[in-house]
């Protein structure tokens, strides 16, 4: 590494994916710095951690008393490196694990982008296939429409049609995006603190695309890193409460939706936009209640 890392990683009963994470990250190579903030785990994740690398200089943990969300835990861990030489801070799920070399990987594209204030990898399953959200562009109330519906496939025969997600397959070069996954976020650390960091008035879910918007608004590209490589389990943390983590989702889509994009929109189609995402929320509540 020619620039000091620090990894930023927030828990919430994520099992023995946590140690597996941690693992992954100091395997990337040396000027790694690991924070580890624990929202009060009732699954003993936090306490084994603790046994495997509590003894490491290069790996601080936390341990919150309550669950106080993930914007504001990633707050809490990013102001104990403010004052350290680490130049770059790495916002990673506890349940992803990095391929070798991906941390390097993305801290080169980063560099050799002066204009890019993030960079995200290419975020895979268990069987190697891009995950949905690693290459995406900002959701707005048809690109959702469309996505929701299935009609963004007609993208491939009309620009109308496209909704957030590629249909045409993903970039096998480094290449500027409108938004990245939120499970692995590479960022200029300068930069993070200058918006003010992750928005605490998000619950869970949307306030990665809160972060990527206003690095819009400032001018910093957003790269997608397709030669980095990180696993996403996903979900672990949310098994336990889908349907609050379900509502919190919809809460999210509501607030990116009213801070950005509402003034662009009549009252009355504001007010349509709004009752379509609790709309979504009841008509897929089902679904989530049959996977639990």
């Amino acid at each position: 590494m020619t620039v000091g890392v620090a990894v930023l990683i927030v828990n919430y009963n994520a099992g023995d994916a946590l140690a597996r994470c941690i693992e992954s990250v100091l395997s990337q190579g040396r000027d790694i710095r690991v924070v580890v903030v624990d929202n009060a785990s009732v699954d003993g994740s936090a306490s084994r951690v603790n046994d495997l690398f509590g003894r490491l200089d290069n790996v601080t943990l936390i341990f919150n008393e309550t669950n106080r969300g993930f914007s504001r835990a990633v707050n809490q861990a990013a102001k104990t490196v403010r004052e350290g030489s680490e130049q770059q801070l790495l916002i990673l799920n506890p349940d992803c694990e990095l391929f070798p070399g991906s941390l390097r990987t993305l801290v080169k594209a980063l560099n050799e982008a002066p204009g890019a204030g993030m960079a995200g990898p290419m975020v895979v399953d268990r069987h190697g296939a891009p995950m949905r959200g690693t290459y995406r562009r900002f959701p707005d109330p048809w690109r959702s429409f469309l996505t929701f519906s299935g009609l963004w496939r007609l993208g491939r025969y009309s620009g109308a049609f496209q909704g957030i997600e590629p249909v045409d397959g993903l970039p096998l070069e480094v290449t500027a995006a409108e938004a990245l996954s939120g499970a692995c976020m590479l960022v200029q650390k300068d930069a993070f603190f200058e918006l003010g960091g992750m928005d605490e008035t998000y619950g869970l879910h949307c306030e990665d695309l809160d972060l990527m918007y206003r690095f819009q608004q400032r001018g910093l590209e957003r790269l997608f890193v397709p030669g980095a490589r990180v696993y996403h389990l996903q979900g672990l943390s949310s098994q336990g409460r889908p349907v609050w983590v379900h509502w919190q989702k919809h809460r999210g889509m509501q607030r990116f939706f009213s801070r950005y994009q509402a003034k662009n929109y009549l009252a009355p189609l504001r007010w349509l936009v709004i009752s379509g995402i609790w709309l979504r929320f009841l008509l897929t509540l089902p679904l989530v209640l049959i996977r639990k």
